[in-house]
């Protein structure tokens, strides 16, 4: 059984800083492609970012320069550090797991490649 439990989201106001953790255990490990995903009211699930097990990253445009997406090996954790945080990125966060070693430029922000998924954290962000 594979479990991601995601911590870190709040409300913030623009141009504020937050850190997602996406702790894993059970069959998820630092194999895996890693993903982060956002949803907002109305809108479908969209790629923010991934991390393969090399370390490889890969961003969607909107935050790219803004969000670092990076993961502790040790402590089986993926993060995502949000800077400069806008209105527009409010949205249910979530972390995902597809049992390959890299992630591709193809798949990485397709959310029907990943098996695994967490329960979300809230992001507010206030203008």
């Amino acid at each position: 059984q594979a479990q991601l439990e995601e911590s870190g989201g709040g409300s913030v106001p623009a141009g504020g800083s937050l850190r997602l953790s996406c702790a894993a255990s059970g069959y998820v490990n630092s194999r895996y492609c890693m993903g982060w995903f956002r949803q907002a009211p109305g809108a479908n699930r969209e790629g923010v970012a991934s991390i393969d097990s090399t370390g490889s990253t890969s961003y969607a445009d909107s935050v790219k320069g803004r969000f670092t997406i990076f993961r502790d090996y040790a402590k089986s954790t993926v993060y995502l550090q949000m800077n400069s945080l806008k209105p527009e990125d409010t949205a249910m966060y979530y972390c995902a797991a597809q049992p390959y070693v890299y992630c591709t430029s193809f798949s990485w922000s397709q959310d029907v490649r990943y098996d695994f998924w967490g329960q979300g954290t809230q992001v507010t962000v206030s203008s």
